[in-house]
């Protein structure tokens, strides 16, 4: 059970800081496509994939004080900022977490918006499908996000980016 816990706590301290519950949820179901360990499942949500796990691991960890989570509040809106703190850090030291080749994809998805990381969490969850039928679920069920198809092209990229980056091994370029 702490093991789950401990890989989220890794991801934060991968990312430095993480902005944002559903920009959370969107990496770890990003990095969990790509073969990144981790335990969550997940259904279709109104933004995406959503894990109700993932969602109540985050709530422990940070009512046990591991992770420190700031609300900052714009009018009606709450963004949430996570990031490890001094006891999350001692926590770590008792269970090691090595994701490998997925610590780069972590660090490169943190760098992109909760927007785009829905569209492209989204595009994994339909890739089963072929492309027109994966494009019609977004502009359907993403209507309100009025994704151009020019950003799905991008989110395509940005997922071979993604699994280059975890195919890239140290071992093999010497």
């Amino acid at each position: 059970m702490l093991r789950r816990h401990a890989k989220i706590i890794r991801l934060i301290e991968i990312a430095g800081e993480v902005s944002g519950r559903k920009k959370l949820q969107k990496m770890v179901y990003i990095a969990k496509q790509l073969d990144v360990d981790f335990d969550e499942r997940f259904e279709f949500h109104m933004y995406g994939p959503y894990s109700e796990e993932l969602t109540l691991r985050v709530d422990e960890l940070c009512n046990l004080g591991l992770l420190d989570e700031q609300v900052e509040t714009k009018g009606a809106i709450h963004m949430y900022r996570y990031s490890l703190n001094e006891n999350g850090r001692d926590f770590l030291r008792f269970h090691e977490v090595d994701f490998g080749q997925g610590e780069q994809v972590i660090q490169r998805m943190n760098e992109e918006n909760s927007r785009f990381l829905e569209l492209v969490s989204t595009i994994l969850y339909f890739s089963h499908l072929s492309y027109e039928e994966m494009k019609a679920k977004i502009f359907t069920f993403k209507s309100k996000q009025r994704y151009s198809e020019e950003e799905i092209q991008k989110g395509l990229l940005f997922i071979e980016e993604l699994r280059a980056l975890i195919k890239v091994n140290p071992a093999n370029l010497m």
